[in-house]
């Protein structure tokens, strides 16, 4: 049956309509498609999942409360000297990782937060605005150059005023001044802290309860201590005086009680309701507190009495605690200047990394804290409580009473005269986790009180009030005609993030630190410690047989001249043995070596195979399935 064929006009005509209609549908899919994806771009978020090992890239709930709870809007300023870093990828790769963490943040936050990222090249307005904003340059860029790699944050009083293109300066500002990679663990916190800190109006209150004399004597023109200088700059200072005080109001964030002596009943009763009201409690006690200048009492004993304690409070919290013990540390003991002589005092002592907890926030970037004198905690045995510890002594230390400690203050060598270290880490300040319950039971019935404490309690205890005192961190420098307090130890710093950290919200406690994105190759260690064992046996085995050589050389040495010959025949023979023996081991341990490394090459390329070739080709080989199965299926129904 013959076809019927259109006209060749025709035909073309209908041709170049189907093209106008097509094209048309195409600019009307275009006009449409791209107004949607900008729409549901800003109004909605797309799905994230996080396949890392530790949940990297999920925000904790604590993160995610702060977000949620911002009540201005943030501007967020990354500077990353991008040039400056070429050679050196493991910064960049942090650098992603803090990017990443920054654009989750925007995308939870629904428009509060708004983050820009500059690289500020060198002698640029970048590089003015990020010193201007408080970052700090690191030097080691490529050709000398400096890196600037922090974050600057704003807070504006509107939306409208968190525009980027807005050149209006924020009503706050505070940055972060390096992101620096040995705190990534601490990475969430510390952008968290800087959020909190961005949305709130006003310093954070800190009361203050002190026997000693911190805020200086304006009659005897003695000035603060510095580290209550350096808190005032931070946070509203209130002085509370202990002899009237029955109650502490919810607006002091932080309570810190230095030295108590002669509480009143309803003084402790206060701050035992404060604690369990959820109030963030620093306590500083003290077995010889050096600045106390409470006169001498006949009836305390040959010398003053300058402890604190306290007794009931700790009691109740399972605080283990004895205010007439001091603990001695040889193996960290400070010099000082005695009579024109330099000693070693074993109760002076310095802790550096490895008596701070490098696991908590607050200790994790400090390199040195002096104490002196200080006492120790442990929880009792039926304490409900937790201790943590944030300071502690080496394994070199010993307890001894307080007394003799300052019965030797003219000779402290005399400390070290029959000294034997109890081989124990002693918590010389650590944090304590509730639950609490009230020392005050006999009060139950007294209106609004408390017999337990909230579920997130927490006390600071320091066993140490000397570390507070001018001399034990900070020392007086004349600079252009001004005195300059110049620190050589971390004692300021480190009570400032003491109370920087309790002074947050609950969200912020909660924020703990967490794991790192660089994984270590657990496998290729393991390799390497097997190999480790293996040179270690055959190290020993050759010092052995290297021993036994010497043993029987020194035997076979001649005595009569009638022997010297043979005596000289058995050494020769000996040495010879034992060099055939060393070089034999010497062999082994090259064979160890080179099978760890053929292991360590054959776990690499067995990893190469699996990522290069193995995963692909499953990828194309479902991908070729898939598409034989939809034409398979394509031609049954044709």
């Amino acid at each position: 049956m013959a076809r019927m064929r259109l006209p060749r006009t025709l035909s073309t005509r209908l041709h170049v309509s189907r093209r106008i209609v097509l094209y048309a549908l195409l600019v009307l899919l275009v006009l449409v498609f791209l107004p949607l994806v900008v729409a549901s771009s800003r109004w909605t978020h797309a799905p994230r999942i996080d396949l890392t090992t530790d949940q990297l890239y999920t925000l904790t709930p604590g993160t995610t409360q702060i977000v949620d709870s911002l009540q201005r809007p943030l501007r967020l300023t990354l500077y990353f000297s991008d040039h400056a870093t070429r050679d050196l990828p493991q910064l960049r790769s942090y650098e992603q990782r803090v990017r990443e963490m920054l654009q989750e943040i925007v995308a939870r936050s629904r428009g509060h937060v708004r983050l820009q990222i500059i690289d500020p090249v060198p002698y640029s307005d970048d590089e003015a605005s990020a010193e201007g904003n408080g970052l700090t340059p690191a030097s080691g860029g490529s050709n000398g150059e400096r890196v600037f790699f922090g974050l600057a944050g704003g807070a504006m009083s509107s939306l409208v005023d968190s525009d980027p293109g807005d050149e209006r300066a924020p009503e706050k500002t505070l940055a972060i001044p390096f992101f620096d990679p040995s705190r990534e663990a601490f990475l969430e916190y510390d952008v968290a802290k800087l959020l909190y800190e961005l949305n709130q109006t006003n310093k954070p209150a800190i009361g203050v309860i002190s026997s000693l004399q911190v805020d200086g004597n304006s009659v005897l023109g003695e000035q603060p201590w510095t580290v209550m200088q350096q808190l005032g700059q931070l946070f509203d200072i209130r002085k509370i005086d202990q002899a009237t005080l029955s109650h502490i109001d919810d607006s002091i964030k932080v309570l810190l009680l230095i030295h108590p002596r002669a509480l009143t009943d309803n003084a402790q009763y206060a701050i035992d309701q404060y604690v369990l009201r959820g109030g963030r409690l620093v306590v500083f006690v003290d077995p010889d507190a050096e600045l106390d200048n409470t006169p001498y009492d006949a009836a305390s004993g040959p010398v003053p009495d300058h402890s604190s304690d306290l007794p009931r409070l700790f009691a109740a919290w399972g605080v283990a605690y004895d205010p007439h013990k001091v603990v001695l540390d040889r193996a960290l003991s400070l010099p000082i200047e005695l009579s024109g002589n330099s000693l070693n005092h074993p109760a002076v002592l310095g802790l550096g990394t490895q008596e701070l907890n490098r696991d908590d926030v607050v200790t994790a970037s400090l390199q040195r804290i002096n104490i002196s004198t200080a006492g120790y905690f442990d929880l009792t045995p039926n304490a409900h409580t937790r201790l943590f510890p944030l300071l502690q002594s080496s394994t070199e230390a010993e307890v001894v009473p307080a007394e003799r400690v300052m019965s030797s203050s003219n000779d402290p060598t005399a400390l070290l005269q029959g000294y034997k270290a109890d081989n124990a880490h002693y918590v010389l300040a650590a944090r304590l986790r509730g639950p609490f319950v009230s020392a005050f039971d006999e009060r139950a019935k007294e209106p609004g009180h408390l017999a337990e404490s909230v579920p997130n309690a927490e006390v600071i205890l320091l066993a140490d009030t000397d570390l507070l005192s001018d001399r034990m961190w900070v020392e007086p420098q004349s600079v252009f005609g001004q005195t300059m307090m110049q620190p050589f130890a971390s004692n300021g710093d480190f009570v400032a993030n003491l109370a920087d950290n309790l002074s947050g919200s609950s969200a912020l406690l909660s924020i703990r630190g967490r794991s790192t994105s660089q994984r270590p190759f657990t496998r290729v260690d393991a390799l390497r410690n097997v190999a480790d064992q293996k040179f270690h046996q055959k190290e020993q085995e050759l010092e052995q047989q290297l021993a036994e050589t010497r043993r029987r050389l020194d035997e076979l040495q001649p005595v009569k001249g009638s022997q010297a010959n043979t005596a000289s025949v058995e050494q020769r023979h000996e040495i010879e043995q034992f060099r055939q023996r060393q070089l034999a081991i010497n062999k082994e341990l090259r064979d160890v070596q080179h099978q760890l490394n053929g292991e360590i090459d054959a776990l690499g390329f067995r990893i190469k195979f699996i990522n290069i070739v193995l995963v692909p080709a499953l990828v194309i080989l479902l991908g070729l399935i898939y598409g034989w199965r939809r034409s398979r299926r394509s031609r049954q129904r044709t």
